[in-house]
């Protein structure tokens, strides 16, 4: 676990407001997170980043399917129609470019959206990596062997995977 503070700002120091500012869109479109997180009380130790992460990765793992289901749900597809509109919150774009996801050819992104769209049909819900530190081909490749999963599998994998992106964006506050 992470002992680093954060280098912006001091979660235990700030209100609810400022906090759910700050912290709201760690988990894509999900301010719930950030809301019970301050709810749970944010002691000294909760400046840590993953102190923070910890109790923030608690909360989602121990709320209800449904809800689960919500947040994987409010996840952009990878190279999909919100990125080439540009709907993505800052945080996905970055990420997305990061990774070279805008630089697919024509033939990675009709790739892409093949499978994003077989993805979906197979488990009622996008596919989620935390794609930080991979490229486009690894993420084709990714999502090649995952389509493959049984539905529990890759719902688990996708809170999984969440929670590691979220780490990321605590990272770099």
């Amino acid at each position: 676990m992470s002992t680093s503070l954060f280098q912006t700002c001091q979660p235990s120091e700030m209100s609810r407001e400022a906090f759910c500012e700050v912290f709201g869109d760690i988990y894509e479109h999900s301010v719930w997170v950030a809301e019970k997180a301050w709810d749970n009380g944010l002691t000294r130790q909760h400046n840590q980043v993953g102190v923070l992460h910890s109790l923030m990765s608690d909360l989602l793992l121990s709320a209800d399917r449904a809800t689960q289901l919500a947040l994987i749900n409010a996840h952009p597809d990878l190279a999909g129609k919100a990125a080439v509109r540009g709907e993505l919150t800052e945080a996905s774009t970055s990420e997305q470019a990061g990774a070279g996801i805008n630089e697919c050819t024509a033939e990675e992104f009709s790739r892409f959206t093949e499978l994003n769209d077989a993805y979906k049909e197979k488990f009622g819900f996008p596919f989620i990596m935390a794609v930080k530190g991979s490229n486009r081909h690894q993420i084709l490749a990714a999502f090649e062997e995952r389509i493959h999963n049984t539905p529990e599998k890759e719902f688990e994998r996708a809170l999984t995977e969440i929670n590691r992106i979220a780490l990321f964006r605590l990272e770099t506050l």
